[in-house]
């Protein structure tokens, strides 16, 4: 397969422009206002609700939702990733996750104000499993269509795409809610738009499944596909250890990834329960943060092949520390505006830059979606402490404390980072 043609490219980018709705509308913007709004009891003005007998603050129960789902994905993932290469399946596995997930946010539109919270929850955690685990054989093909310089640009791409589509729905979402047309009233507006996420999730990855290539199976495999992908596993493994500079990234990874997931994932939960910011207000902000975040994912792609992605990756980093301190001071609308969108700004940048940073440290292999597991099950692990480090301090404290280990998480993966920009630096000064 000729590894710059236009059409593959585009065909995989496709895929992001098609299930980043469900991350940037459903989890960033409309679920967690609808959510917060269906559990709370206006008659005693409490957000505690009652989840199979257990007795749980609303928000708190949000964050547990998505780390237990990313948690469900960090375990089976390195299995399942590890068959795919053995076997050569990797787009069954997408397709998997595609339906699950889109399927499941379209079950979304029966979660009305009457309905179960654990109806809604449990919908949301499939939704959220069929995202996050169809991530890791979409990430996988990025080194198999794009040679080495050009996997920034090819991984930008994507995620701009993602963020454009995102925008679409969103104002799509926003109109439905703002106006109420077509006779659309009350909880009806949100709800239509889950069913459209889902459809559009679904509808638009046929791009992907239509232009992608089958992968071929790494090697002829004759025992047990359980066997075979712990001998996989065990075989990347055994590679990314010798690797000293990917081991480095991967430890600054997993701990700048549990704060810009977190933040991602709580922004919406933090402006509408302590600002008390409407949600018509919340979902604008939305909209301009995925704005800004393409500007950010196409410059920060452009300043790595001038700086390096290192380098860039620490500037970043430091603007994130920025960021969540600025959080913890944040208590008025316009300062939380500003905040949005420098947190726009890096966010789409460090997604996009991560990813191909990781893609140019992988060796030249045939077992690419094994190789991205680790990185994918790095960044779930990192998201299901994350998140749960958040909901159980806000449980016990508050979310203003919660921003407050963020910094924390940002500062250690800093200093994985200059590691690793030193150790690159002193192999390159020995060859």
């Amino acid at each position: 397969m000729n590894k710059g043609y236009k059409k593959v490219i585009n065909g995989w980018a496709m895929y992001d422009w098609a299930n980043s709705v469900y991350n940037l509308v459903i989890t960033t913007t409309f679920f967690p206002v609808y959510f917060l709004a269906q559990t709370h009891n206006k008659e005693t003005n409490s957000d505690i609700v009652n989840f199979f007998g257990w007795q749980v603050k609303n928000s708190s129960l949000y964050d547990y939702a998505v780390a237990f789902a990313f948690l469900l994905v960090a375990i089976s993932t390195p299995i399942l990733s590890s068959i795919a290469d053995s076997r050569g399946n990797k787009m069954r596995f997408l397709k998997f996750f595609c339906y699950l997930g889109g399927l499941s946010c379209s079950a979304l539109f029966f979660f009305k104000m009457d309905a179960a919270v654990e109806y809604g929850v449990i919908c949301f955690i499939l939704a959220t499993i069929g995202w996050c685990g169809g991530l890791v054989f979409y990430n996988s093909y990025l080194p198999e269509i794009a040679p080495v310089e050009d996997r920034d640009r090819v991984s930008a791409r994507g995620f701009s795409l993602g963020y454009v589509g995102s925008v679409i729905l969103q104002i799509i979402g926003f109109v439905l809610v703002a106006f109420e047309p077509f006779g659309l009233k009350g909880e009806w507006p949100v709800l239509v738009t889950f069913l459209l996420v889902g459809i559009w999730w679904i509808g638009f990855a046929q791009i992907t499944f239509r232009t992608l290539p089958p992968s071929a199976p790494a090697e002829e495999q004759q025992g047990s596909i359980f066997r075979d992908g712990f001998i996989e596993l065990k075989k990347v493994y055994a590679q990314v250890r010798q690797l000293p500079v990917l081991k480095r990234y991967l430890r600054a990874f997993f701990f700048y990834s549990m704060g810009v997931q977190t933040v991602m994932l709580a922004a919406t939960i933090f402006g509408s329960k302590l600002l008390n910011l409407p949600s018509t207000n919340l979902i604008i902000v939305i909209v301009v943060i995925q704005v800004v975040a393409i500007l950010g994912a196409w410059g920060m792609a452009r300043l790595s092949g001038i700086f390096g992605n290192f380098k860039v990756l620490i500037a970043t980093v430091i603007l994130w520390i920025i960021v969540c301190i600025a959080a913890y001071f944040t208590y008025t609308e316009n300062q939380f505006y500003g905040l949005a969108v420098l947190v726009g700004l890096v966010m789409g940048g460090i997604q996009s830059l991560s990813r191909s940073t990781y893609a140019k440290l992988i060796p030249e292999t045939r077992d690419t979606t094994s190789f991205f597991s680790y990185y994918d099950v790095t960044e779930k692990i990192g998201i299901v402490l994350g998140m749960f480090s958040f909901g159980l301090i806000d449980q016990m404290y508050s979310m203003r404390h919660s921003v407050l280990i963020l910094t924390a998480y940002f500062a250690v993966g800093l200093l994985f980072l200059f590691a690793a920009l030193l150790k690159q630096s002193k192999l390159a000064k020995d060859k």
